[in-house]
């Protein structure tokens, strides 16, 4: 038998925004693998991945910018 649950609606899913990712700096070595590693990660329904990818773009040693 299963425990009933103590919550009445199921929990809410929050999506990823791809409107507020890092942009990777043009012609950076470091910055291109990770959006490339990030891209991948979507194609693979990987949220986590894509999140820590855009962690290591933000923190990059470069000016922080967003895409328009």
């Amino acid at each position: 038998m299963t425990e009933p649950t103590r919550f009445l609606t199921a929990p809410v899913e929050l999506p990823l925004r791809r409107d507020l990712e890092p942009v990777p700096v043009d012609g950076c070595d470091v910055c291109g693998a990770l959006a490339r590693e990030r891209e991948a990660a979507w194609l693979a329904g990987d949220g986590s991945k894509v999140s820590d990818c855009n962690v290591e773009i933000r923190k990059h040693p470069h000016a922080k910018r967003r895409r328009p």
